[in-house]
């Protein structure tokens, strides 16, 4: 039987239904591979990962996971390389930035309180909100993924399912998207570093030195150049951040750029210097986040 890529709940396997093995996940519906831990491809995202003891470098925390990509390991499971981003890691960032939900599947060999002690079982879904290279210890990279539970699933239920032009279904189709009380931990961001970034840059780009204009007036994005929360737990200061577009600003988080340690800015994929940062007396960074951010893309 040929597998629909499907993102979100597959009907009639909710939360919690557990499954023999990996062919039972597939005959469901859940996950595309016998054995590949993601199911998907660059073009299309990622819709679910299996959690199996793959990788000791996996964090399993629950609502959280940090998650191992795919490749570079030999037939006993050992790291002989480094894993790129390609094929179902791809489909992972793929996901995060369109905001696909991933299924998450945990199986009895991963090493964790939340694994079942049998068979695989379907954990709910979750969203991929950040991705990066970590250097272990053999020397080999690992592209790693963060990855938390989403609890609304009104919201993410019909993600990839056929519901037709808009134009054409009937009016009484269209009933506002239904909410669901949680209880959300947050970061708490300093309004003053946000405010202080874009007044000294006045909206520009520190890269491209555009700005954004809208009826309201300039605007601009603050990037952290080490990222905040686990597992970076960069700080929330001046020293830490930059003043960008929209644009530079997913390519800085995503590893499309970095920076030199003399501030010149760098296309990852072609490794050309494309410009200086622009910077301001007031904006000093601090060289430390500026490295702390180039180990996550290159080696």
């Amino acid at each position: 039987m040929a597998y629909i890529r499907t993102f979100g709940e597959i009907p009639g396997h909710p939360e919690g239904t557990t499954y023999e093995d990996r062919e039972a996940l597939r005959l469901a519906g859940l996950h595309a591979h016998k054995q590949n831990g993601i199911s998907g491809t660059p073009a299309e995202g990622a819709d679910a990962i299996v959690l199996n003891g793959g990788y000791p470098d996996d964090r399993d925390e629950g609502d959280t996971i940090i998650y191992t990509g795919q490749g570079g390991q030999d037939s006993r499971g050992r790291q002989i390389a480094d894993q790129e981003l390609t094929s179902g890691n791809a489909g992972l960032v793929k996901s995060q930035i369109d905001g696909l939900p991933v299924r998450v599947i945990r199986g009895y060999e991963e090493k964790s309180e939340h694994a079942p002690a049998a068979g695989y079982r379907y954990d709910g879904l979750y969203r991929v909100v950040r991705h990066w290279f970590k250097e272990r210890d053999d020397g080999f990279r690992v592209l790693q993924f963060r990855l938390e539970k989403i609890y609304d699933t009104e919201i993410v239920r019909d993600f990839g399912q056929d519901t037709g032009d808009l134009e054409s279904r009937p009016a009484d189709n269209l009933a506002p998207t239904t909410r669901t009380e949680q209880t959300v931990n947050r970061l708490n961001r300093r309004a003053s570093v946000v405010r202080n970034i874009k007044k000294w840059h006045n909206n520009i780009c520190q890269i491209c030195r555009m700005t954004i204009e809208l009826p309201s007036g300039p605007a601009s994005e603050v990037a952290h150049i080490q990222g905040l929360g686990e597992p970076h737990n960069g700080p929330d200061c001046e020293e830490n951040a930059l003043c960008l577009c929209p644009n530079d600003h997913l390519r800085f988080d995503h590893g499309a750029l970095y920076l030199t340690d003399d501030l010149k800015v760098v296309d990852t994929k072609t490794q050309q210097v494309i410009g200086k940062l622009n910077t301001h007396p007031k904006h000093v960074i601090d060289l430390r986040y500026v490295r702390q951010h180039r180990s996550y893309w290159i080696k």
